[in-house]
């Protein structure tokens, strides 16, 4: 089961603007081949930091609105946010420890242990 927030327009501010902990953004598609595989690895970085990061998932589809004002241009785009303000970007497929460390999750969710 995912741990990861399906985000909205809705329930993007309360969600991620709002957020106390630093919440990680996928901005994915169904169809998209390289969002699939990095989906698994997004649900573990979901799971293992559960309680001191947030995961969540815009369908870029289903949300272009969020899309654009996140300016997406290609997907996988993943964003990490910290106080409602975008602090790491990475666009593309990376293996996961290339992925934290580009986040700066590898020292970072390490020092607040």
């Amino acid at each position: 089961m995912s741990s990861a927030i399906r985000l909205h327009e809705g329930n993007f501010e309360q969600e991620v603007i709002r957020s106390e902990l630093p919440v990680l953004v996928d901005y994915w598609a169904p169809w998209c081949g390289p969002c699939r595989i990095l989906g698994p690895i997004v649900e573990q970085l979901a799971d293992q930091h559960a309680g001191s990061l947030k995961v969540a998932k815009v369908d870029v589809d289903a949300e272009p609105e969020l899309a654009a004002s996140a300016g997406v241009r290609g997907i996988p785009y993943l964003v990490l946010y910290r106080g409602g303000q975008p602090v790491a970007e990475v666009t593309g497929a990376l293996p996961r420890a290339e992925l934290e460390r580009a986040l700066g999750l590898d020292a970072e969710l390490e020092d607040a242990a």
